[in-house]
């Protein structure tokens, strides 16, 4: 718990800092891969993020059996009063057969959700904030494409969570139920030519007998506004579970707010092997607006989506306002 109340304690810290705009124009996912983004959907855009898969599993040591079936992740996202703030509800549903290659006739039905968490997300550090050489050269493709020193620089955002576990569930230890806590730092470089890095550090069910250790690392790469695809590594270490799982896959944006996509993940191990494919969407409903102060008057313009605008203040000073800057560029990743 000590975890928690630090983590909190800093998010608190930073609520004080002035709000900078993380919306842009069109829908960034944390899908087809399974790391967190540094970066919130922006505020008042509700987004949903769902992956149905099959999975295969087979442990050949020792007691050997096999799993085969399928479930569903989801992941249901808002972004609240800041925009470096983010609520998050994230879960997923399994349903298999369980069979013993001692008595293949033996089969364990089993179903329950793997997991269920409510969390909040929070940036803490934007390296890309009010960065006027970010935008893009119209006249220079190479000056677009040159590495940059100083996007070695991440954004960091922390993370803390609640899980909810079921008695009985299983696909957790046995003495696990009830609420315990999650934490994360999720951090993400955009480089040149379309390339972004995202890497996760996350303690889930702290003080429980499942309680382990991650990591998440997820390379992806824009070929174009609408293509995108990812290589991803997630290593898992905990007294119940531990291992080494690879992802690769791509995104398509068919629309500004709707997204499809797939997967594959498998490991190199027998203890057991995994091997899983799914296919998801993620779609977001946009109610975003921006806050701009001009001349001591606020002027609120709502998203490109709906095309209206609200004004406060005389007609002349609204036509000589400058609008704020937006991120337009495609991160199926943020």
């Amino acid at each position: 718990m000590k975890a928690i109340k630090s983590i909190l304690i800093l998010l608190l810290t930073f609520f004080s800092t002035q709000a900078f705009c993380q919306y842009t124009d069109v829908i960034n996912s944390n899908r087809p891969g399974v790391s967190r983004s540094a970066f919130s959907v922006g505020t008042n855009v509700a987004q949903f993020e769902v992956g149905p898969y099959i999975i295969e599993e087979e442990r050949t040591p020792a007691i050997g059996y096999k799993v085969s079936g399928f479930g569903a992740d989801f992941a249901v996202r808002y972004g609240l009063l800041w925009e470096q703030l983010e609520l998050n509800f994230e879960g997923n549903y399994q349903s298999d057969n369980k069979s013993y290659f001692s008595n293949l006739d033996n089969k364990d039905r089993r179903s329950n959700f793997k997991y269920l968490t409510l969390g909040a997300k929070y940036l803490v550090y934007d390296p890309y904030k009010n960065a006027e050489d970010d935008k893009p050269n119209l006249y220079s493709w190479k000056a677009n494409h040159t590495f940059k020193w100083k996007s070695l620089i991440p954004a960091i955002a922390v993370y803390a969570g609640a899980n909810f576990d079921t008695p009985d569930n299983p696909y957790t230890a046995d003495a696990i139920e009830g609420f315990s806590p999650k934490v994360m730092i999720a951090t993400q470089n955009n480089f040149s030519g379309g390339w972004v890095f995202v890497m996760n550090l996350i303690k889930d069910r702290i003080g429980t007998d499942q309680s382990d250790f991650s990591y998440i690392l997820t390379l992806t790469h824009s070929f174009s506004p609408q293509w995108v695809v990812f290589g991803e590594t997630q290593g898992i270490q905990s007294d119940y579970y531990a291992d080494n799982l690879f992802r690769f896959g791509g995104a398509y944006l068919w629309g500004k707010d709707f997204q499809l996509d797939t997967a594959l993940t498998f490991n190199t191990k027998d203890t057991p092997s995994v091997f899983s494919v799914n296919f998801g969407m993620s779609y977001r409903l946009d109610f975003h607006k921006d806050k701009e102060i001009d001349n001591g008057n606020t002027i609120e313009e709502t998203s490109k989506r709906s095309g209206k605008k609200k004004k406060k203040g005389s007609k002349k000073d609204a036509k000589e306002s400058t609008k704020k800057p937006k991120r337009d560029a495609i991160d199926f990743e943020d």
